[in-house]
C-alpha cells in the first residue's frame, strides 16, 4: 500500500521542531511507547506542494519556536507559517496550527486577543519606529519595558526606569525591535511574592500550574530551564541549558478557578491546543495581569516531583488519540 494511502492510525506522527534539546522528553516518551514518529527539523526543511507531500503523516505536532532567530534560524519562522497553512489546506491534522503559530509569533496579537476577551494585561502600546517609544511611554507607570514583537525566552526585552532613559536609547539607536520591526512598549509589573504563575493546557483544557520564582530581573522564564524546586532540591530530569545560571526556582500550584477558566478561554480563542499562559500579580495594588501566551509550551522538568504527574505522558496520549 502506498504510504499516502495509509489510514491515519498507521501513519507516523511528525514532530516539527527547532530547538536541539527542548523536546528530548517528547521523543523519549514516544520511543518508550514505540509510537511511530518522524523528527522534522524546522531549520532545514522543505515541503512538496503535491498531495503526497502532505499526506505521509497521521498528524503534525508543531513545536517551532519564535526565539529561533536567536539561534541563527530566523529563516524558519515565516517559512513555518506557509508550511502549516499548506498542511491544513491539504487536510492534514495539525496540533498548534497556523493560527496558533501566528499568535505565538506576535506579542501584539496576543495583547489584542486579551483585549477582545476583556482580560487584564499590562498597559501596552505597539510601535513600529524607535522615535515613537518615548511618547508611547509618556502616560505609563515606570519602570517600562520595551520588547520585540517576535520574542521567545525573554530575548530582546529591555527595562527602562525613566522617560529620559528611553529618549537616550532612541537617540543612540539602541532600541532593536527584531525580525518584523515592531516593538511593544509596556509597563513593567513588580511581582508580588517574587514570582509569576504559568498555567499549562492540553487540548484547550487546564493541565497544571506552577509558580516560577525569579532571581533578579531575568525575563527568561522557560520552565524547561528551571533546575530547582522552591525547597532547593535539584531537578535532574531534562534540565536544559540556562537553568543553572538563572537561579530560577519552581513549585507546583493550582490557580483559582476563575484563572483556569480565563486561560482556557485564551487558548480556545487563540487556537492553541498545547500552550502556557503566564500571569503576574502587581505588588503595588494586587491586580492580576496576563502578559504572555505561549504556543511553544515546554513542560516543567521532572513533572512527577513538581506537579505530581508526568505531563509528557499525557501529551503523548493526546497526540496518539488525535492521530487516530
Amino acid at each position: 500500500m502506498a504510504e499516502e494511502n495509509l489510514p491515519y492510525s498507521k501513519r507516523p506522527i511528525g514532530v516539527y521542531y527547532e530547538h536541539p534539546r527542548w523536546f528530548e522528553p517528547v521523543f523519549a516518551e514516544m520511543d518508550r511507547r514505540r509510537v511511530p514518529y518522524v523528527r522534522l527539523d524546522a531549520a532545514r526543511h522543505h515541503f512538496d506542494l503535491s498531495p503526497n507531500g502532505a499526506q505521509q503523516f497521521g498528524l503534525i505536532f508543531n513545536r517551532m519556536s519564535p526565539s529561533a532567530w536567536t539561534r541563527g534560524n530566523a529563516h524558519a519562522i515565516f517559512y513555518t507559517l506557509s508550511y502549516l497553512a499548506h498542511l491544513e489546506r491539504m487536510g492534514v491534522r495539525v496540533v498548534n496550527g497556523s493560527e496558533g503559530f501566528r499568535n505565538e509569533t506576535s506579542k501584539a496579537l496576543q495583547l489584542s486577543l486579551l483585549e477582545t476577551l476583556g482580560l487584564p494585561y499590562p498597559r501596552s502600546v505597539v510601535i513600529n519606529h524607535p522615535s515613537q517609544a518615548a511618547d508611547a511611554a509618556r502616560e505609563m507607570r515606570f519602570p517600562v519595558v520595551i520588547k520585540p514583537n517576535i520574542g521567545g525566552s525573554g530575548v530582546g526585552i529591555v527595562r527602562f526606569d525613566s522617560q529620559e532613559q528611553i529618549e537616550a536609547a532612541a537617540r543612540d539607536d539602541k532600541l532593536q525591535f527584531g525580525l518584523d520591526g515592531t516593538g511593544i512598549v509596556q509597563e513593567f509589573i513588580p511581582a508580588r511574592g517574587g514570582h509569576i504563575t504559568r498555567v499549562e493546557t492540553l487540548g484547550y483544557k487546564y493541565l497544571y500550574g506552577i509558580k516560577v520564582f525569579t532571581a533578579g530581573d531575568t525575563f527568561d522564564l522557560c520552565p524547561m530551564d528551571i533546575c530547582k524546586t522552591t525547597d532547593g532540591t535539584k531537578i535532574e530530569t531534562a534540565c536544559v541549558v540556562e537553568g543553572p545560571k538563572t537561579g530560577l526556582r519552581v513549585e507546583g500550584y493550582r490557580p483559582p478557578d476563575e484563572v483556569i477558566s480565563a486561560v482556557e478561554r485564551i487558548f480556545s480563542a487563540a487556537k492553541v491546543e498545547v500552550g502556557g499562559v503566564e500571569y503576574i500579580i502587581d505588588d503595588r495594588d494586587g491586580q492580576l495581569y496576563y502578559y504572555d501566551i505561549n504556543a511553544l509550551s515546554n513542560f516543567v522538568s521532572d513533572g512527577p516531583r513538581v506537579v505530581g504527574f508526568n505531563p509528557f505522558e499525557r501529551l503523548i496520549d493526546y497526540l496518539v488519540q488525535e492521530a487516530r
